[in-house]
C-alpha cells in the first residue's frame, strides 16, 4: 500500500518517484511555476494551504508544493515530502531587502539564515547553522548570471512574524516590543540582506535530515527606502525569481544532481 501523508494529501503513487520540489509560499503561485516547467503539469493535491502540482521537466518528475506562510507550516511540508522520498528543495519566495544597494526586481540567493524563527528550534539547537546546500547555491548563482537577473548572495533574517519580528510599525498597534526595537538596523549593520519567514526552517531541517535545500527570493520592496510594496512590480519580481529557479533546476539536471 502506498504511503500517504495527512496534511499534504499526497502518497507515493501521486508523486511518481519525484525527488525534487520547488516550494513557493503562496498556493496561488503554484500553477504558474508548474506551467513554466511543463504546460501539461497537473494538480495532484490541494489541502489547506498546501497545493501540489506534478511536472515533467527534462524527463524528471518535479513537484511544486506551497508551504503557506512561516516556519510551522513549512516544517510540515518538508517533513511530509521527505517521507515520500523528496530529497532536494528550492524555496521560491518574495522578500524585503534591508541593504540600500538591493533594488526591487533583484533576487536574493540565501547562503545562510539567521534563525529568528521558532520552528527550527524543534529540529536543532540554536547553535546549529541554517545553511544552503553548496551545489544548489552554486546552481542558483549560475542561473542568475545566465538569465541576466541582478542578484545578491548572503545572509537572510528569517522570522516568525511579519510585523513585529521584522520591526514594522505599520501594524494595528503601531508598537514593537523593546526587545525588537532597533533590530532591523542591527541586522543591516551585520550585513544581513533581507527578511523573510521560511528559509531558516527549511535549511535547518534539510541539513538535519540529510537533505539538500536552497533559497531564492525576489525583492518586492527595499525597506531602507520605503515600506509600501509597489504592487505593479510584484508580477515582474515573481517572474524573475521563477526564471532563476527554473534555470537552476536545468543546471542541476545537466550536472546529474537529480
Amino acid at each position: 500500500m502506498a504511503r500517504h501523508v495527512y496534511h499534504l494529501d499526497l502518497d507515493e503513487t501521486k508523486v511518481r518517484n519525484a525527488n525534487f520540489a520547488f516550494l513557493p509560499g503562496d498556493p496561488g503561485r503554484v500553477p504558474f511555476i508548474a506551467q513554466t516547467l511543463d504546460e501539461n503539469s497537473r494538480e495532484i493535491a490541494y489541502n489547506r494551504e498546501f497545493r501540489t502540482y506534478i511536472c515533467d521537466f527534462k524527463g524528471k518528475n518535479i513537484l511544486v508544493t506551497s508551504t503557506g506562510i512561516g516556519g510551522p507550516s513549512t516544517s510540515i511540508v518538508v517533513d511530509e515530502l521527505a517521507k515520500l522520498g523528496i530529497k532536494n528543495f528550492i524555496r521560491i519566495g518574495t522578500t524585503g531587502a534591508i541593504q540600500e544597494r538591493i533594488n526591487p526586481g533583484d533576487v536574493v540567493i540565501t547562503s545562510g539564515s539567521v534563525r529568528l524563527d521558532g520552528a527550527s528550534k524543534d529540529y536543532a539547537p540554536i547553535q546549529y547553522p541554517a545553511v544552503s546546500n553548496h551545489e544548489i547555491l552554486g546552481a542558483l548563482v549560475k542561473a542568475a548570471k545566465e538569465t541576466n537577473i541582478p542578484y545578491h548572495v548572503g545572509i537572510t533574517a528569517s522570522t516568525d512574524t511579519f510585523y513585529s519580528g521584522q520591526e514594522r510599525y505599520d501594524s494595528h498597534s503601531g508598537y514593537v516590543i523593546k526587545r525588537l526595537q532597533g533590530t532591523m538596523e542591527e541586522w543591516k549593520k551585520l550585513n544581513v540582506l533581507n527578511y523573510e519567514m521560511e528559509s531558516s526552517t527549511l535549511l535547518t531541517m534539510a541539513s538535519t535530515f540529510g537533505l539538500k535545500a536552497g533559497v531564492v527570493c525576489g525583492v518586492i520592496v527595499n525597506r531602507m527606502k520605503q515600506e509600501n510594496i509597489d504592487e505593479s512590480l510584484v508580477g515582474r519580481v515573481e517572474k524573475n525569481t521563477i526564471d532563476v529557479a527554473v534555470k537552476s533546476l536545468e543546471i542541476l539536471i545537466a550536472d546529474n544532481f537529480i
